[in-house]
């Protein structure tokens, strides 16, 4: 997957990474801590220079929010309530639960609208906070500025990073490929876990809600 990734960004540029970033709040093995370190050595590599860094962190910011506002306008439109019992229907192949539902949730009752800027900095909470900030009736605009905020932070930090490594591609590279290959098979093997695991997840979720209760 690492280098249908660097193909993609190497075919379409700015382009490429934000339909990338747009699909990492949609399919979880596609994580922003690899898209985003990717671009920004692609982007050295190939010589792109500053304007083609400022490119790239544009396109990550873009993704990020259109893959945000798509799930604030699910927890507008839809609810948490029906989303929850979506996601325990049918929620396995985007590991999606109803406590992670809750979590999220939860998060935005503590923190309020700083959940959002905050949120996109927290990557097991960073997609599904936009759910709750939907779900409360949060304005778009304010919403939209926290989350590109948040998410300009996020990328900047993770194409820097790529960026930087790029400048020591040749020093680095013996063990560069293996690393970003088991950090990639490890999201993977943890992203199957939980499809496997969905049901029980879900079962035990729901035993707790009956304790608490």
């Amino acid at each position: 997957m690492v280098e249908w990734m660097r193909t993609v960004i190497e075919a379409a540029g700015a382009l490429g990474v934000a339909a990338l970033m747009f699909l990492e709040n949609l399919f979880p093995p596609i994580p922003s801590e690899l898209v985003m370190p990717l671009a920004g050595y692609v982007v050295q590599v190939q010589g792109g220079g500053a304007l083609g860094l400022a490119a790239t962190i544009l396109g990550g910011v873009v993704g990020s929010v259109a893959g945000a506002a798509l799930w604030y306008w699910v927890g507008l439109r839809i609810g948490a309530e029906r989303l929850k019992r979506f996601a325990r229907r049918h929620g396995r192949w985007l590991t999606l639960t109803p406590g992670d539902v809750d979590r999220a949730d939860a998060w935005f009752d503590r923190h309020g609208g700083w959940a959002v800027l905050l949120g996109r900095l927290v990557p097991t909470v960073r997609t599904f906070v936009s759910v709750p900030a939907g779900v409360a009736g949060m304005r778009l605009w304010p919403f939209l500025a926290l989350t590109t905020a948040g998410s300009t932070v996020w990328v900047s930090l993770l194409a820097g990073a790529g960026w930087a490594l790029g400048r020591e591609y040749d020093a680095v590279s013996a063990w560069l490929d293996p690393v970003a290959t088991a950090v990639l098979a490890a999201i993977v093997a943890i992203y199957l876990y939980r499809v496997a695991t969905f049901r029980r997840t879900v079962r035990r979720q729901d035993a707790a809600d009956r304790t608490e209760d």
